[in-house]
């Protein structure tokens, strides 16, 4: 499993999930891609998993179609303190989720 994290998702975050394949958008050089464009490359990049804080993406994307799963965080901000509690639910809902799924953890 590849997990992509999201422009909109601050980098420190990654150390949290360190036990995980994981880059990030800026890593993979494609900072200021729209979402279509992301999902494409992560598809032949062969990510599987995209961890974003875009509330608006299963209503813009065919995720099925892109061949990848979504998980989006949802907290007060995107600020790092508001998303490393999230965390433990994250690696519930990765050992899980699904090809074309979109799954919300925090609070909505």
């Amino acid at each position: 499993m590849q997990i992509l994290l999201d422009e909109c998702v601050p980098r420190p975050l990654k150390r949290e999930l360190a036990d995980y394949e994981i880059r990030t958008v800026v890593e993979m050089g494609w900072s200021g891609k729209k979402n279509g464009e992301l999902l494409q490359l992560m598809h032949q990049e062969e990510f599987t998993i995209l961890l974003t804080t875009d509330q608006n993406l299963r209503y813009q994307q065919n995720l099925k179609q892109a061949g990848v799963a979504v998980v989006v965080l949802i907290a007060r901000s995107n600020r790092l303190p508001d998303l490393v509690p999230l965390i433990p639910d994250v690696r519930s809902v990765l050992s899980t989720i699904g090809v074309g799924e979109i799954i919300e953890v925090g609070v909505s």
